[in-house]
């Protein structure tokens, strides 16, 4: 029981670092979802927002974590009940957290009110009519090897069929026991192979999204923006068709555990492996890229009378894109790293509610 709790302990702080340093991975141009010059990042005031804002979800981590140890305490001695726990201080953080981010949006909005930085700078908008011709990602080639491993795993599973028991482990606890089980057919024994596939269909997917995402160039200092952001795009594109990659061996590896003798703390602890290293990974993508490649070693900077065009009022609560008369579907996020989707857009909201109803539907289609 108490590697189930340092496990879960461990999942938190690669969380809590993601949200406590998102500030300074956004651009120069956004603080706190935000339009703002370049120029005023630097500036005294708006560092010590940024510093105050990573102490102030700091101690929140801090003390959440330290409410989550002492109320295991008075829990029943099982890992549902910590679970259920873990699950709710970790929902508790992210709301408490976005109310933080929120209370120094106001304050940004304000502090941008006041000054009428819109109003001192001219705005520009500036698009690369070639920046699709770029190599934005990496081949969707790639995910010929998660279909092929794939593929593999469902013949293989339909061969020794025979050899599966009547009723095959869905779960285990952190000792290697099994928690739950479903009855053998046909269905419930491709569970992990359909996943597989919808996973790398997805994975596939974003891989052309982030191709396919709004560019988003500094007008002050184009050519350097572009390098910047190609290189954020194709870091992240490498970084998804790796973890596609990985999750696809993941789930073979439970399924091969149906039909030969695996060792059941070895199934245990793979998902935790994974799950730990993809965090780790995307946290240090997010150091040392930032945002549209923000934190990439610059080899000129310019500041000037420039900014990008002010589209706040299309930002709501600067972390939501509601534009109708943007055609665009998919775009980077004003706060944080990586990319959301235009909430005015119908076809956007079928593929994002798509995607939640596949992944939920697959189970239960599966009878499981």
């Amino acid at each position: 029981m108490n590697s189930f709790i340092f496990i879960l302990v461990l999942i938190l702080i690669p969380v809590f670092i993601a949200t406590i340093f998102i500030p300074y991975w956004t651009r120069r141009t956004e603080s706190f979802g935000v339009t703002i010059p370049a120029e005023i990042y630097y500036r005294t005031d708006i560092k010590g927002m940024r510093k105050s804002y990573a102490v102030s979800t700091s101690v929140l981590s801090l003390l959440l974590t330290v409410i989550f140890l002492i109320s295991i305490t008075f829990l029943p001695n099982n890992e549902n009940s910590i679970s259920i726990l873990f699950s709710a201080i970790l929902t508790f953080y992210i709301i408490s957290s976005f109310l933080v981010y929120l209370n120094y949006h106001m304050d940004m909005k304000k502090i941008k009110e006041k000054e009428n930085w819109i109003n001192k700078n001219s705005q520009l908008v500036f698009v690369d009519i070639r920046f699709r011709d770029k190599k934005l990602t990496y081949s969707n080639l790639w995910f010929l090897l998660s279909f092929l491993i794939t593929i593999a795993t469902i013949i293989l599973t339909l061969q020794s069929y025979q050899q599966i028991p009547d009723r095959i482990p869905m779960q285990y606890n952190f000792a290697g026991e099994v928690t739950n089980t479903a009855e053998k057919s046909y269905r419930s024994v491709l569970l992990n192979p359909v996943m597989q596939m919808y996973l790398t269909i997805l994975f596939l997917f974003i891989n052309k999204m982030i191709a396919r995402a709004k560019q988003q160039i500094d007008p002050e200092n184009p050519e350097e923006s572009i390098r910047k952001n190609v290189l954020f795009r194709r870091r992240w594109s490498a970084y998804i068709i790796i973890t596609g990659l990985a999750l696809t061996v993941m789930f073979t590896i439970i399924q091969l555990s149906f039909i030969y003798p695996i060792n059941q703390q070895v199934l245990t602890f793979i998902p935790l492996i994974v799950t730990l290293g993809l965090i780790i990974g995307s946290i240090i993508l997010s150091i040392t890229t930032g945002q549209g490649g923000s934190r990439v070693k610059s080899f000129s900077e310019k500041n000037g009378n420039v900014i990008n065009r002010d589209d706040d009022t299309y930002w709501k609560l600067g972390q939501f894109y509601f534009n109708k008369e943007d055609p665009v579907l998919f775009l980077e996020k004003r706060f944080g790293v990586g990319w959301t989707i235009n909430l005015a857009r119908p076809v956007a909201w079928i593929i994002f509610l798509g995607i939640i109803g596949f992944a939920f539907a697959i189970p239960f289609l599966l009878g499981t």
